[in-house]
Formats: C-alpha cells, structure tokens, sequence
C-alpha cells in the first residue's frame, strides 16, 4: 500500500488490492478515514470514519480535496481504472 501523503500527522494511503469506487485510506493515532475521491466529479466524500473528531475530518478532507486530482492520477496508475 502505498503512502502518497504525509501531512501533518496524517498518512494518505491507496492500497494495491482494493476496489472502485477510487478511494483513499486516510491514518493517524489508531484511526482511519476512508475518503471517496470522486475522481469524475468536483468533491471528495467520506465513506468510513473509525476513530477521527469531525475538527479532524474537516483538516482530512481539505487535505484530500487539496491533494483530489493528483490522487486520482496516483490511483489510476495503481489500478489502471476509476
């Protein structure tokens, strides 16, 4: 699984193995966000919360929003597909 990011304290993860919709596994002190990268459309959208407060859910996704088209590309390189 590869780490594309690190940003302050979080780890942007896409995993070699997964599955569509494009998405990126997001970690930091035992918790993991998962964000739907909607690589066609304009905005990101969690699917999964396990652990994060919503302060850091909103960093997590400006972060991802921020980071959206280079992930997609990393994505399609890992995958071949979105």
């Amino acid at each position: 699984m590869p780490t594309l990011l690190r940003i302050d304290g979080y780890c942007v993860q896409i995993f070699t193995d997964d599955h569509l919709p494009a998405h990126v596994h997001v970690f930091a002190r035992g918790c993991e966000l998962v964000v739907n990268l909607n690589c066609s459309e304009q905005y990101v959208v969690i699917r999964e919360n396990d652990g994060f407060k919503n302060r850091e859910i909103r960093d997590i996704l400006t972060i991802v929003q921020a980071n959206r088209l280079q992930l997609c590309e990393s994505w399609e390189e890992i995958h071949g597909d979105l």
